[in-house]
């Protein structure tokens, strides 16, 4: 389905096409016309698979259908559990407004409380926040909420981890005269995201868009066996140096993060970094060397790769697998994006076994092994354990 199908604004139809995109991808054919019909949504789709532009679409939509009167506080707020996820969402707020007089702001934690406190002044049409800091303002009475008509919250499941539901649903107590709400996670699974639901939203359309085979096949994920530290660093050292043009490696703690950091220094492999309890213009510097393409290699936890939307990244490295399978999906979505095709490498040790089964189960999608020719493993993978079977009871014991 193109975006002139989804009558859209001829605005925001040129802005797509300037983007890039001439087709609406599975989750914004499906949200997009139920969302400008005025209803709440209640939606599920994996990372990548464009569904900024699925809430982004409709809320641009209602503003060009509903102009403003008279300027005001912002009409559309989106929140967003981490800092770079809500300059990414602006930044593509502000391509896809660009042929239109919209006004999009962000405010985020780490940033000058003055820079936040002169967005807040414009009459906005569009504000994208972190929760945190968007609190600290309706607290201290700078930022205004009666005017919001529109709530969107994007990545639902991680500001549930990261514990911000409580102030999620005071914000949206201070929003309580807007029309429509739109809440969007990676997975509708627990009880957490559905709670969530029923305090934000009403009487939702529930969407959990699968992606069409021509999205869901652009991931390309292998594992290789490795049967030490030594051997998996050689093992990298190869992938990032032979096979890779832009790469996302994953280690499991901060302190893993160091030592691989400092052992590919040692082999001239330009890398740069994100951890946890970085300062925002480091995160930000690293970020934008790694999106420039001047460094090749961007090595993150989890914590802090939470929210990364980096065009044209060729590989996803697991260098430790992760703790649970769900996240597994999220670190591989960091490529593949945009109709791209993606490369998912993860480096298994014989202690990984368990979780790769998790993973398989998890995606129902099998991730077989890869050699390279010049570092074969010396061990073999160890063999599942064999299903015990029921021991039937004798004849003679029945007869007992």
């Amino acid at each position: 389905m193109t975006f002139d199908e989804l009558e859209l604004d001829d605005a925001l139809c040129q802005a797509t096409s300037d983007m890039g995109f001439s087709k609406a991808t599975s989750i914004q054919a499906s949200v997009i016309p139920v969302a400008m019909e005025g209803k709440d949504i209640l939606a599920s789709a994996p990372t990548g698979t464009g569904k900024t532009a699925a809430f982004l679409l409709p809320a641009c939509q209602f503003l060009l259908d509903f102009p403003r009167k008279n300027p005001g506080a912002s009409r559309i707020l989106i929140l967003t559990p981490t800092r770079e996820l809500a300059l990414q969402i602006y930044d593509q707020a502000v391509a896809l407004t660009r042929h239109t007089s919209l006004q999009c702001g962000v405010i985020t934690g780490g940033i000058n409380y003055g820079t936040d406190r002169e967005t807040l002044s414009k009459s906005l049409d569009i504000l994208i926040a972190t929760p945190g800091r968007l609190f600290e303002h309706i607290q201290k009475e700078k930022a205004d909420c009666r005017d919001i008509e529109c709530l969107i919250l994007d990545e639902a499941d991680r500001m549930l981890d990261m514990g911000f539901s409580g102030v999620v649903n005071q914000i949206a107590n201070e929003a309580r005269w807007r029309k429509q709400n739109m809440l969007f996670s990676a997975t509708l699974e627990g009880s957490g995201v559905m709670t969530f639901a029923r305090d934000i939203l009403s009487e939702p359309a529930i969407i959990e868009a699968e992606p069409s085979r021509k999205e869901s096949n652009k991931i390309h994920q292998w594992y290789h066996l490795a049967d030490d530290m030594a051997h998996k660093q050689a093992l990298l050292e190869y992938i990032l140096t032979q096979q890779a043009s832009s790469s996302i490696v994953f280690v499991k703690t901060r302190d893993r993060l160091q030592a691989l950091k400092d052992a590919l220094a040692e082999k001239d492999i330009a890398v740069c970094w994100l951890q946890g309890e970085m300062p925002q213009d480091k995160r930000n510097a690293a970020l934008a060397r790694f999106k420039s393409g001047e460094v090749p290699v961007l090595l993150a936890t989890d914590v802090a790769a939470r929210g990364i939307d980096v065009p044209n990244v060729s590989h996803v490295i697991n260098f430790d697998m992760p703790r649970t399978a769900d996240v597994y999906v999220h670190r591989i979505g960091r490529t593949g994006r945009a109709g791209a095709k993606g490369t998912a490498i993860s480096l298994i040790e014989a202690h990984d076994f368990a979780m790769l089964g998790k993973v398989t189960r998890y995606t129902g999608e099998a991730i077989k092994p890869r050699v390279i020719e010049t570092l074969r493993p010396k061990n073999k993978a160890p063999k599942a354990a064999p299903k015990k079977k029921k021991q039937k009871k004798s004849s003679a014991k029945k007869r007992k």
